[in-house]
């Protein structure tokens, strides 16, 4: 072989090892970076070949996939009752990418975890099309339904647990949206309708992601902290409460009660729970001082900015630092303390629980496309939130609230019913219309529920906004679904 030619042998094998680098480093350690890069249409355009598994949620599916075999998607995302079940499923849009379950859940839906490894295997090797597997939720749908009817109309959002498990029941957001409408790839028009919408915020999830002062509801955490260091040993002995109450270090800035002469002077922790006084509880809250108000907060799920569902939640808050007059007013669930609905849930489930809070939970099961149970959800505690004598005596409390005072409208015959109801105020020298709360739990021999319910607005006359008219009539719908009743 002559020099020329050898050289140009050499400069050829060259090149060919230069392409095997590159093919070998494009296909192996450049895949995942290529794979997720947003300008890559491939790895949507598998997503949408084969049906995504479904999320479930009383024994039947809530999602489906429509086969439209158009120029790039084999099929498409559709929802069952959309609207009412969004807060819960999110949506998954050929464009506009996941979220919520849709989106924490993808790997099994989309069958691409790596549980469903040697399941794809052998599908592979059978011939038979992949398919995604499923998610089953906690969801009772009976109680979700009573939920969503009772905010139609109105603003708000509803969350039911079972206290002794953390299973979510409920969850409910209104106003809503259908999230079949913005699933397909020519769905900008709906997605931008939506997005635009700031005076409903029909895409934000109000059970788990919008936070609101807890007004009264609030008195529960600060009846419990009173208890539980020993500043009040028995709920029926008066107080020393004046009324109104000067906030301490304040030039007579005086905290009062919503409706004159209420007889909270002095009253007792249960009376006082009873007819919602804010000077008792906002004083025993100053007396208690901040960190243990505080530690008390986050023993019932506060300042929690890591709990997952598994979908991600906002934190609720109590502030770290305050001055007397501040912890008196966040006491009452005022100043800057600010919770979610779940969060308000879970102070009931605790106190129905015996002082037990159980780490709330979204998904029961992940299955194959072939039904075998991939993982179940095993009910975790999260937090002793009180003892079980302080809980009995809370318990109680919120019966006596129920049965004599602002929360009758929740009445079950024949179920102990226990609640607390809130209105919190709202706006710049609460000039906007106040948030309405009413949060409680149900027994019913072996069955026990818990409800949280906020109305943030509603076509309601400002002097007719209370949590016992607007919210405590939902709470009960949805604990009436749950017990049978």
């Amino acid at each position: 072989m002559n020099k020329p030619i050898r050289r140009v042998s050499v400069f050829c094998m060259l090149l060919v090892l230069a392409l095997m680098i590159r093919a070998n480093w494009v296909q192996g350690l450049d895949a995942s970076a290529l794979n997720a890069n947003v300008h890559n249409k491939r790895t949507v355009i598998e997503a949408y070949s084969y049906p995504r598994g479904d999320i479930i949620v009383g024994g039947q599916p809530v999602t489906k996939d429509l086969l439209v075999n158009g120029n790039y998607y084999k099929y498409r995302r559709a929802y069952v009752n959309g609207p009412m079940y969004a807060p819960v499923t999110g949506y998954t849009s050929q464009v506009y990418g996941s979220n919520l379950l849709e989106n924490v859940e993808d790997g099994i839906l989309s069958g691409t975890d790596s549980r469903l490894f040697f399941r794809n295997a052998l599908d592979t090797l059978t011939g038979k099309g992949k398919q995604g597997g499923d998610v089953v939720t906690t969801i009772d749908p009976k109680v979700q339904q009573a939920g969503w009817d009772g905010l139609q109309g109105k603003k708000g959002a509803a969350v039911a647990l079972d206290p002794s498990t953390g299973a979510i029941l409920g969850l409910v957001s209104f106003p809503s949206y259908d999230p079949s409408t913005i699933a397909g790839a020519n769905d900008q028009k709906a997605w931008d309708a939506l997005v635009n919408d700031k005076t409903n915020q029909p895409m934000l999830n109000r059970a788990l992601r919008a936070t609101y002062p807890p007004g009264s509801t609030f008195k529960l955490i600060t009846a419990a902290a009173a208890l539980e260091t020993g500043k009040v040993t028995d709920i029926n002995a008066p107080t020393d409460s004046p009324d109104p109450y000067i906030l301490p270090g304040t030039n007579n800035q005086k905290l009062v009660n919503e409706a004159g002469d209420t007889g909270c002077l002095n009253a007792t922790m249960n009376d006082a729970l009873a007819m919602s006084c804010n000077t008792v509880f906002g004083k025993l809250g100053a007396e208690i001082g901040q960190q243990k108000m505080l530690d008390e907060a986050q023993k019932f799920g506060f300042n929690n900015s890591s709990m997952t569902i598994p979908v991600g939640v906002t934190a609720s808050n109590f502030d770290t630092n305050m001055g007397p007059a501040q912890t008196a007013q966040s006491s009452i669930g005022q100043f800057d303390t600010k919770a979610t609905p779940l969060q308000m849930a879970m102070v009931a489930a605790a106190i129905c629980n015996n002082g037990t809070l159980m780490k709330p939970y979204l998904v029961a099961e992940e299955r194959s496309a072939t039904n075998s149970v991939i993982s179940q959800t095993s009910p975790t505690q999260l937090s002793q939130a009180t003892s079980s004598d302080v809980a009995a005596k809370l318990q109680t409390m919120m019966v006596n609230v129920v049965k004599n005072g602002t929360g009758t409208t929740a009445q079950i015959p024949g179920v102990t019913v226990g609640g607390k109801t809130g209105t919190a105020q709202h706006g710049v020298d609460n000039a906007d219309n106040p948030y309405a709360w009413f949060v409680s739990w149900a027994k019913d021999g072996n069955k026990q529920i818990a409800v949280a319910v906020v109305v943030e607005d509603s076509d309601t006359v400002r002097n007719d906004i209370s949590g016992m008219h607007l919210a405590a009539p939902i709470a009960k719908a949805m604990m009436q679904a749950y017990l049978g009743k």
